[in-house]
């Protein structure tokens, strides 16, 4: 983990919202194609409907989380669906703690 990293990610408003949307997806997201949000994901395109953004914002709001650590992603068939990273997560919260 790299914190400026992480902090810069969490700096844009959306992005911090897609994060926090991720922690219970089944309270923000509509299902895609039967898909267990909690385990798999959500995809793209259900964030860029939250969102109402064009999909290459969201695409690269995505982009920006999974480079700083903060989600994954899994790939099934078409698709790609991103999940948080909570281990990373909980890392941010001991160097807050530790560190700041």
């Amino acid at each position: 983990m790299k914190p400026i990293e992480v902090f810069k990610a969490l700096s844009n408003e959306s992005r911090l919202e897609i994060l926090q949307w991720l922690k219970e997806p089944e309270q923000h997201f509509t299902p895609h194609e039967g898909i267990d949000m909690r385990k798999v994901g959500v995809c793209v395109s259900q964030v860029t409907e939250k969102l109402n953004m064009t999909q290459s914002t969201a695409s690269q709001y995505l982009s920006i989380l999974h480079r700083a650590g903060l989600i994954k992603t899994e790939r099934l068939g078409k698709f790609t669906y991103y999940t948080r990273d909570e281990e990373v997560i909980r890392e941010i919260g001991e160097y807050l703690k530790q560190e700041i």
